[in-house]
């Protein structure tokens, strides 16, 4: 079945927009807008529009990736992150227009630009080995090196964000823009992250894990630095993790973002307050059972650093984003933890910033009705929201997009659940269609009212499209996103199965003999799952999955407290659980046919996994098939390599068509 409706191909006609930055007086915003160019790579350069007139001007030109952009406190300059000299370094450029010129020269490159409140200084975040010092410089030169191993002695040796370690640690560098001195603020083999100025200029906070075991402690500290003195202190007691310090207008108090861990990586994250006199620390939402976060799925390119809680202008209230019933929205608390909603709806706000006055905010959003993500206006005091952008009108307009439906449904234990349905593109009522069960990674994670592609090219196939958060999944308190815990392949099972049956029950137009099923990373561990324990699905498709518990422990770069962390278990004390909770110890059950999508370096759910799954499925001659994606980690399907990801898309339809159709 041919409609009108989005393509795979269609990816290539997208823009990405992501981290606008209003200017100190208000009056323009500068954000990121990211294509796919005519080679089929990333492109990503900085726009300015005028918040009045809505008038869009390019900013940065120049095949790059050009991001993290930052207004001086003048409003004069506009800093960013840019590989324009062939490494990321910080650079900036004027207002007024002119070339752009480059700020950091470090070996290693440098991002996270943060600018003094004076304008003078700016610290960035540069990665150093033991061995390196901040006046080395980048060079173009590639010299050849021999072959040599690999060694390591650490436990965290890899990441699927970077590969194999360097063994560099990311550190803290001051730079004085009228003199050019660069001053390392930070030592030690230790990661140092979001650092802030306070408001004088004379303190700078960071975060840090400076214990003595950071490989097998997951707490991260707040530390304060006296720029005059050099003398560092820690201000927490490591035992909670935190995130992004922000400080108040009048330099008495910083905001966190953060959680104690009580539930491991299903707990809470919550917004704290830190008393910089008395080092007395406040949970502002404690009493709100509601991730403070936006931890919403859409494959449309909104990840940007989060910006933490903001400070009202008043030191009496901080804004933030949270994600609670599928939606991520702006809130406001007080300091006597009154919450409130400052811009809600059905939809994901993926980022926001205020001007210096804190009269108008700026906040991008995604939302599953026409906006892959744009960028929209309002006033904080009468909250009259504006749309900025509408950056994919001229493609969506010559589309047919299928709408989803959000609904509420009970589980077997009588937990209400949420759920998604999508029709096929060119529905028509009295015929019946097949359905399409789509699975979240995370688990810790929420499907949400934002715009997925994905969705849409499984619907203008002809498919209708099925979608819920299950027990695991973010967005309906501490308890629920816990439940999963200790029970992988239980109640998370039942939820998902509940959901076809009551799509089944509610929707006429669905054909039972025709249902399909896929996700990916834990998503794919559960379409794994599935196909173990029940022929209901007529064809399956796995993708960056999980088969083997057993094995996960020790390859994937979280496995060796990921699995003690979700499984309450280790290889050590129980290989008998683990195996259990093992898809692959069912493929002699699986009959349905299975899709195998994996990239070759996955390094969060390496493709041993799907190795495993896939010989031992073709052994026993079950209908599978194995597509390996060639450089490529775990986040092929929301960044990976374009073209790629088209194929992904294609292969997922294909297999459907051969199996629904």
């Amino acid at each position: 079945m041919t409609t009108n409706g989005l393509s795979a191909q269609n990816l290539l006609d997208f823009s990405f927009l992501s981290d606008p930055q209003l200017s100190p007086d208000g009056s323009w915003v500068v954000f990121v807008k990211r294509v796919i160019n005519e080679k089929e790579k990333y492109q990503s350069n900085l726009f300015l529009m005028h918040v009045d007139s809505k008038e869009i001007t390019q900013f940065t030109q120049g095949n790059f990736s050009d991001t993290q952009p930052r207004w001086s406190s003048d409003g004069r300059y506009i800093f960013f992150v840019s590989n324009r000299s062939g490494v990321q370094q910080i650079w900036n450029i004027a207002f007024n227009g002119g070339e752009a010129s480059q700020v950091t020269t470090f070996k290693r490159g440098a991002s996270q630009p943060v600018l003094s409140p004076d304008g003078k200084k700016l610290i960035s975040t540069v990665p150093l080995t033991a061995s390196d010092s901040l006046e080395e410089k980048e060079t173009k030169e590639k010299t050849e090196e021999k072959l040599k191993p690999y060694i390591t002695t650490n436990l965290q040796y890899k990441s699927d964000a970077k590969g194999f370690s360097d063994e560099t640690f990311d550190h803290l560098a001051l730079i004085d823009l009228e003199t050019g001195t660069q001053t390392l603020l930070t030592d030690g083999q230790y990661d140092h992250h979001s650092p802030a100025f306070s408001p004088a200029g004379k303190h700078v906070a960071y975060i840090a894990n400076r214990s003595e075991d950071p490989e097998q402690t997951f707490f991260s500290d707040i530390y304060q630095l006296d720029l005059a003195t050099n003398n560092t202190e820690k201000l927490t007691s490591s035992d909670k993790r935190f995130y992004t310090p922000n400080y108040s207008h009048d330099g008495t108090k910083l905001s966190l973002l953060g959680d104690d861990l009580e539930y491991k990586g299903a707990t809470l994250t919550r917004v704290w307050s830190l008393d910089l006199a008395t080092k007395e620390l406040s949970c502002l939402t404690s009493e709100w059972d509601v991730e403070c976060n936006d931890v919403a799925i859409n494959d449309m390119g909104t990840g940007a650093a989060s910006a933490g809680a903001i400070w009202s202008k008043t030191n009496d209230a901080l804004f933030f984003l949270a994600s609670e019933l599928g939606s991520t929205h702006l809130y406001k608390v007080t300091l006597d933890k009154q919450i409130s909603t400052v811009i809600g709806g059905k939809r994901q706000i993926y980022a926001f910033s205020t001007d210096k006055n804190q009269e108008q905010i700026v906040y991008a959003v995604s939302q599953s009705a026409a906006i892959p993500g744009d960028l929209f206006v309002s006033t904080l005091s009468a909250n009259e929201e504006q749309r900025l952008t509408a950056i994919n009108e001229q493609l969506l307009q010559t589309k047919t997009l299928s709408i989803p439906e959000d609904f509420h449904f009970k589980a077997n234990d009588g937990t209400e659940l949420q759920g998604w349905i999508m029709k096929p593109t060119g529905f028509k009522d009295g015929e019946t269609y097949p359905l399409v069960l789509e699975i979240h990674g995370g688990p810790h994670a929420m499907y949400s009212h934002a715009f997925m592609h994905e969705f849409q090219v499984i619907a203008s196939k002809g498919y209708g499209v099925l979608y819920m958060n299950p027990r695991g999944s973010h967005g309906y308190g501490q308890q629920f996103v816990d439940a999963v815990r200790g029970d992988y392949g239980g109640i998370d099972y039942d939820d998902v199965m509940t959901v076809v049956d009551y799509a089944l029950e509610n929707y006429d137009w669905i054909d039972s003999s025709r249902l399909g099923v896929t996700g990916g990373s834990y998503g794919g561990f559960m379409t794994n799952w599935i196909v173990g324990h029940t022929n209901k699905f007529k064809a399956a498709v796995t993708q960056r999955s999980i088969s083997n518990w057993l094995s996960f422990y020790g390859v994937s770069d979280i496995g060796y407290y990921f699995t003690e962390w979700e499984h309450k278990t280790t290889v050590m004390e129980n290989p008998e659980e683990l195996w259990r909770i093992s898809p692959l110890r069912y493929v002699k059950d699986v009959e349905t046919p299975l899709l195998i999508l994996h990239s070759e370096n996955d390094y969060r759910c390496p493709i041993e996994q799907a190795e495993q799954l896939y010989i031992t499925l073709k052994q026993q001659k079950k209908p599978t098939r194995f597509v390996r994606f060639p450089e490529s980690n775990h986040e092929l399907s929301r960044s990976g390599d374009p073209g790629l990801r088209i194929i992904r898309l294609n292969e997922i339809t294909d297999w459907f068509d051969q199996y629904l159709n």
